[in-house]
């Protein structure tokens, strides 16, 4: 086996994991505060749906970053180690970004459920913790060129 393939692997299924996790934790949390909503007689916001999808954007960039290990490998801009490392390392930061992004996700939908109130502060939180994962696929870009 060829140690660029793991790498290969290692990027899109470690940010497939943070992924679920992370969207897992958002969805659970977004089911908690409709739960809510409903026993209090407020009305459930749908906006929760997008808090709750918000960690998937993250297996995308370990797809493309997936394609561009294959392509800078293919290319001979980069070594079979490089690949390697790229793959695992930038794969775990992805990962980790989704999760915590899942993590301030499930937050905001409680915070909105319970106060109807804040949901642009909210993304914009959700979009700083992604803006981690979109660094790491551009850096990791740049490391393979």
């Amino acid at each position: 086996m060829e140690i660029q393939f793991i790498g290969m692997a290692c990027a899109l299924g470690l940010a497939a994991i943070g992924s679920a996790f992370g969207a897992g934790y958002a969805a659970m949390s977004s089911v908690g505060a409709w739960k809510k909503c409903y026993a209090n007689g407020k009305p459930a916001p749908f906006m929760m749906v997008a808090f709750s999808g918000a960690p998937l954007t993250q297996t995308i960039y370990g797809f493309l970053l997936m394609n561009f290990i294959r392509s800078a490998f293919e290319a001979g801009t980069a070594s079979p180690t490089l690949c390697l490392f790229v793959g695992i390392f930038a794969g775990f930061a992805i990962g980790l970004s989704a999760w915590f992004q899942g993590k301030v996700a499930a937050a905001a939908s409680d915070a909105l459920g319970e106060t109807g109130k804040g949901t642009a502060n909210y993304f914009i939180v959700i979009g700083i913790v992604e803006t981690v994962a979109l660094f790491t696929l551009v850096f990791g870009l740049l490391l393979l060129q």
